[in-house]
């Protein structure tokens, strides 16, 4: 089983967290973190695209000229799509571009990407991530006793609020809790930091 050395929040060593080798220790699956990454990319789309046919456009209720006898082309309605000012054919209208992978592929996704982590010696486990009051300056102590550099995200546990407000501020901090967890955030971010308690949950859900 993986294991990883246990941090106090002001970086010295708390002694040593042994991961489920299941969810930490697997051989990444490339082409599943892909997927799961381009199904959560397509779930963020908002779809409010729109274009007006030629029924809800202005205007276009009489006949332009009579039917035969001009030389022109006979035409219906001056909001046909030809005309300036007409209906778009086949525009675009809103829509959803969310979907679902089956339930153990995105578990197999999340696990890789947490393995993958933990094999590149970018995840770091705590054992408790707390603050007395929510101060973006304390959460900046905390990341540099712990030697953090680029972007991070921290993962704790419900009981941890004032940390998740302390972080608000601060670019390229995200703080998500354990059931929130997801492969997009994960990849995006060059370190995981997760405390014991978050850990605890994961290996819960995942196992």
């Amino acid at each position: 089983m993986p294991k990883v050395a246990l941090l106090k929040q002001d970086g010295t060593n708390a002694g040593e967290l042994t991961l489920n080798d299941s969810i930490f220790g697997i051989e990444p699956n490339e082409n599943v973190v892909f997927d799961a990454i381009i199904m959560q990319r397509a779930s963020l789309r908002q779809g409010n695209h729109k274009v007006k046919n030629r029924s809800e456009v202005r205007g276009g209720g009489r006949k332009p000229w009579r039917q035969k006898g001009t030389g022109r082309a006979r035409q219906g309605s001056i909001r046909s799509p030809q005309w300036v000012g007409g209906g778009v054919v086949f525009g675009p209208t809103p829509r959803s571009y969310s979907y679902k992978l089956p339930k153990k592929v995105r578990r197999l996704a999340l696990k890789s990407v947490l393995s993958d982590k933990v094999a590149n010696e970018k995840l770091v486990a705590l054992e408790g991530l707390a603050f007395d009051a929510p101060k973006t300056k304390d959460f900046i102590a905390a990341l540099a006793g712990l030697k953090i550099e680029g972007k991070t995200l921290v993962v704790i546990d419900d009981a941890s609020v004032n940390a998740e407000i302390s972080a608000r501020n601060l670019q390229g901090v995200t703080v998500v809790k354990a059931d929130g967890i997801n492969v997009l955030d994960i990849v995006a971010h060059d370190n995981l930091i997760i405390t014991k308690s978050a850990v605890e949950k994961i290996e819960e859900v995942l196992a």
